[in-house]
């Protein structure tokens, strides 16, 4: 039925529909919801303990049987400069006097760890069927444990070059990430947001460089976008933002009005959420102090002294400084259980596939 089998031979899923792995907004449910669809569930594992990951991926266990995929970050940490943090508290002054928060209080730092040896212990021990990176790839040696621990391996690329670097160190498939994409840029070999190709002029080019799976991700939220992608080469689709509405995800109240009323035009590429290019919902930090700012710190360091001004807004139903990272097709998002959802978007891809076929 499909007319590229690959990706649903390597992951043995019913669909080729892979979950975004989405830090801060979903866990363990949404995961199972769409792994009961008959997707790939993928938990976003950068912003947890090993301790917390090894409890969700035990939970999903336990609740189905079907192939995991974890998410990792490969970003190379940068220390915050004292100067840095200076300049970039003084940019939230008058944000922090507006809420009656006080600049100088100690803040939580932004937890966003790289894969390390502590996490591949994890991956070791819980032998997830799938491993997906973000910016890049571990170590050599890190990347040799986790594929001897039986996981494939997945990471994204943001255009040609990158994903035939992947390819050249063993992935299994490639992620071709189209400028539309939500969520944090997947760039590691370049840092030139201008040059970043869309969706549909990445895909096919990904596809003629490289020999394995190609997974497109960026734009991609029906049957439509899904039917499109294997017409220009894809094996399967990555969809996150489509997923955002379901009763599964744990976006907030006023997070699921602000992506309600979402439209096309209503996403930007912004380093001022945590000092890495990420496309989301526009919100008043992202318009007054953005979308691209000098000020911002580097990743993850940008989001530390964001923390008491985005809990002290969200108090008020406000996301002045709430990431709500989308893509750009978060407009066609409905509010349908996961499972559902997943099941829906495998339907009408068929049935439009089926139709240019014919």
């Amino acid at each position: 039925m499909w007319p590229d089998r690959r990706l649903i031979d390597l992951f043995k899923t019913e669909f080729p529909i892979v979950l975004a792995p989405m830090a801060g907004v979903m866990d363990a449910e949404l995961v199972i919801a769409v792994a009961q669809g008959g997707g790939l569930g993928s938990l976003p594992s950068a912003m947890l303990s090993p301790e917390k990951a090894r409890e969700q991926v035990n939970i999903i266990r336990q609740r189905v049987k079907a192939p995991v995929n974890m998410n990792f970050f490969c970003h190379t940490p940068v220390e915050l400069t004292a100067e840095a943090e200076a300049r970039w508290k003084q940019r939230l002054t008058g944000y922090y006097a507006e809420h009656g928060l006080d600049p100088a209080a100690p803040i939580n730092a932004a937890n966003r760890a790289p894969f390390d040896a502590s996490f591949c212990e994890v991956v070791e021990e819980l032998k997830p069927e799938v491993v997906s990176f973000h910016f890049g790839l571990p170590e050599p040696a890190l990347l040799k444990r986790v594929k001897a621990a039986g996981c494939l391996v997945i990471s994204s690329a943001t255009t040609v070059k990158e994903a035939v670097w992947l390819e050249q160190r063993g992935v299994d498939a490639i992620i071709a990430q189209g400028a539309e994409a939500g969520g944090h840029r997947g760039m590691f070999l370049t840092d030139k947001i201008s040059e970043q190709p869309g969706t549909f002029a990445l895909v096919p080019q990904v596809a003629d460089a490289v020999k394995v799976p190609v997974i497109a991700a960026g734009g991609i939220a029906d049957g439509r976008g899904i039917a499109a992608a294997f017409a220009l080469g894809a094996s399967g689709v990555q969809i996150g933002s489509a997923y955002l509405r379901c009763p599964e995800s744990k976006v907030s109240a006023g997070g699921r009005k602000a992506l309600a009323e979402a439209r096309d035009d209503s996403t930007v590429i912004t380093n001022v959420m945590t000092g890495r290019p990420a496309r989301g919902v526009q919100n008043r930090l992202m318009r007054e102090a953005g979308p691209i700012s000098p000020d911002a710190p580097p990743f993850p360091h940008a989001a530390t002294a964001l923390g008491p001004l985005k809990a002290a807004a969200e108090k008020q139903g406000r996301v002045d400084f709430t990431n709500l990272w989308a893509g750009q097709a978060i407009g066609l998002g409905r509010e349908l259980p996961a499972a559902e959802l997943t099941r829906d978007l495998a339907k009408s891809a068929l049935a439009r596939l089926r139709q240019m076929a014919g």
